[in-house]
């Protein structure tokens, strides 16, 4: 069985911080491109943070220099520390692992079940 669960989502007030994990579970993915992605209500799912199997990090403008993607190999987890927050950060994160086999693209990946980051003002 392959999986992803996510944890660490909660309530925060705006300016504090929170840390996701994600533990994939069934393989190793040490090999795997790891992915944080969002979705708010009634907007489109996106990228937030990405690392490559070479600890190439990726981030999407919002969130740069703000959140830090993160992984441990021999742990076998991914994580996003997300310092900063601002309400616009409000919505439920999903871990992500981009297939290695096939294209090369998030909709060829292995999704976590997501865990709800609410940023309150």
């Amino acid at each position: 069985q392959v999986q992803l669960v996510e944890s660490g989502g909660g309530l925060v007030q705006a300016g504090g911080s929170l840390r996701l994990s994600c533990a994939p579970s069934g393989t190793i993915f040490s090999g795997y491109t790891m992915g944080w992605h969002r979705q708010a209500p009634g907007k489109q799912r996106e990228l937030v943070a990405a690392i490559s199997s070479g600890g190439t990090t990726n981030y999407a403008d919002s969130v740069k220099g703000r959140f830090t993607i993160s992984r441990d190999n021999a742990k076998n987890t991914v994580d996003l520390q997300m310092n900063s927050l601002k309400p616009e950060d409000t919505a439920v994160y999903y871990c992500a692992a981009m297939n290695i086999y096939g294209p090369r693209t998030w909709g060829n990946a292995f999704w976590g079940q997501g865990t709800q980051v609410t940023v309150s003002s």
